[in-house]
Order: structure tokens, then sequence, then C-alpha cells
């Protein structure tokens, strides 16, 4: 991978095991490797393998972040892979689709075989990421699909594939274009096979509104914990925000706030070794006592007692 940088102050130095994450640094978060893209667009896609991908570079043993979208065909397995405190095991026709920020740890001992796509945050129009729900953490990363959706999730993604390699028939511009819309069909064919098959979605003014929100939680969260903050920052009423975050979730605007809060909580708990007050001012609360309280009527547990089940 061309560069990568630890977040929180995590030290840069390779290990093998999670030690080193928990030796009081951050968790390393790797970024788009642009260099290893064909002319330098923002997506890669091809076979997995050692020395064919960006993760044969990532340390395979211990936990990290990435800051772009990793979406893994499989033609092999099982490999289980843990992402954000849960193992998912993939195996042929499987996939597994990791976001922007999520933590992951990739099984060492085991043969990653098939195609992986890497897609840089910005490279498609935002009408094409909220259609995608490219930021939709709430769904499921790991995706069995049936035999004709997996047949045309292949099939698309060998297009995609194909106009990614021809880096020489058309202009830089027209070769960018076409493979904005050739990965705009995949993640639409992706995103239909992850979102609940039970829950018609349609569009409505709501869905932006809490696109927005989503969006401004996720910059703020860790020093913002206010609904009516975000919502005079977004420009609607409180009632209007709450309605939008209800039917988009079934939870309230804070719960939602409490929840992101929670999960970054978690992973600077279980994958570094920062002390606990100073996790708890990561996400927001610069007194430790107020951060365990929070964390405790959120977890059932005291940040310590959380962090001891999992060492």
């Amino acid at each position: 991978m061309a560069d990568e940088h630890p977040q929180d102050g995590g030290s840069s130095e390779d290990g093998d095991s999670d030690s080193a994450a928990a030796g009081g640094g951050g968790i390393r978060t790797f970024p788009f490797p642009v260099d290893l893209s064909l002319l330098g667009v923002g997506m890669q896609v091809g076979p997995m393998g050692s020395g064919r991908t960006w993760h044969a570079q990532a340390p395979l043993r211990r936990v990290h972040r990435i800051d772009f979208h990793v979406v893994m065909l499989f033609t092999g397995g099982p490999v289980c892979h843990m992402i954000d405190f849960a193992e998912y095991e993939a195996a042929a026709g499987e996939l597994l689709w990791i976001r922007p920020g999520q933590v992951h740890r990739f099984s060492p001992d085991r043969e990653y075989r098939g195609t992986v796509l890497t897609m840089q945050p910005g490279f498609l129009p935002r009408a094409t990421v909220e259609a995608a729900g490219l930021y939709r953490y709430d769904l499921p990363p790991l995706l069995r699909p049936d035999a004709a959706r997996l047949a045309g999730l292949t099939a698309s993604l060998d297009q995609l594939r194909r106009e990614y390699e021809d880096a020489t028939t058309l202009p830089l511009s027209l070769h960018t274009a076409v493979l904005r819309h050739t990965l705009s069909a995949f993640l639409l064919r992706l995103a239909h096979l992850a979102a609940d098959p039970d829950r018609a979605r349609v569009d409505t003014p709501g869905d932006r509104t809490f696109v927005l929100f989503r969006e401004a939680v996720e910059r703020g969260f860790a020093t913002n914990h206010s609904v009516s903050a975000y919502a005079d920052a977004l420009g609607y009423s409180r009632r209007t925000l709450v309605r939008a975050v209800r039917a988009a979730t079934g939870e309230t605007p804070k719960g939602f706030i409490d929840k992101r809060v929670v999960l970054e909580a978690k992973r600077l708990l279980a994958h570094t070794g920062m002390p606990i007050g100073r996790v708890g001012a990561a996400v927001g609360f610069p007194d430790a006592a107020n951060f365990s309280k929070f964390f405790q009527q959120h977890t059932d547990r005291t940040p310590a007692a959380f962090r001891a089940e999992l060492r």
C-alpha cells in the first residue's frame, strides 16, 4: 500500500498481533492506494491474492481501518473475517462488503480467493451514493445471493473489471465516466441484495433528511451529541428530524447518535491501549466518570469490564 496513517496517535510500526495496537496508540487507518490504481482512478478491481490486491500489504493479524469501500466476491473458502466485533464466515459465491471506518481483520491462515473491488469515497456522484446505500452501516456485511442474483453480480463485476483493465481504448475522462457508470450498476445490484427484502423502500424527502443527518453524525459524533444542534445545523426542526430518523431506522435521533458513540468507544477499548479517560475524550466525554456512566447505561458494563472481557 502506498502509505498509511495511524488514528489517534497510533504507532506506524508493523506487527503480527493486536498487541501493537494495544500498546497505547490508536487503530491504524489505511487510505485508498491511489498509486496502485490503473491511471490513478478512484477504484480498483482484480483478483485477490498476495501482491495483487491492497490487502497483501495490510497487517493481516491486526485490526485496522480503511477509509474506502471493499467488496470481496469469493470463489473459494470458507474464510473467517472479523468486522466490528462480529466474525463472518464467507464461502464461495458469497460477498463481504466492508465500509469506510469499520474495524476489521483478515484471517491470516486462510487463502482469500475471488475478486476484490475497492472504491475511494467521492468517486461516485451523490445520487448513486444515496441510491446504493454506500454508508448504510446498519446493513449486514456478509451477503449470500441466490443463484440468479449471483450470476447477475458476477457478470456485472466481470464487466467492470474489463472496463477497468482497458486503459487504452478511451481518453482518461471517458474511461473514468464509463467506470463510474459500470460501477454504479454493480453497486445498485449489490444494494438491492443488501436491503431488507421484506421492506419496499421508496425514496422520500425524509430519506434525504436522514442521509444528511447520518453524514453529519459521522463527521461530528466525537464532539456533538445534541439532537437540537444537528437539527439547527441542517436547517430542520427537531420534529422533522425525529420523524425522518424514526422512519429510516426505527429509533430516535438521540438513540442513533448514542449508538455511533458507543460503537467508536468499543472499537477503541477493544483494539487499542488508550487509557479509558482518553477513550472517553475521543468520543466527546472530557470527564471520565460521565463517560463510564454513559457507556454502562448502553452496554450494562463499565468500560474497564468491557475491555477486560476482550483481552
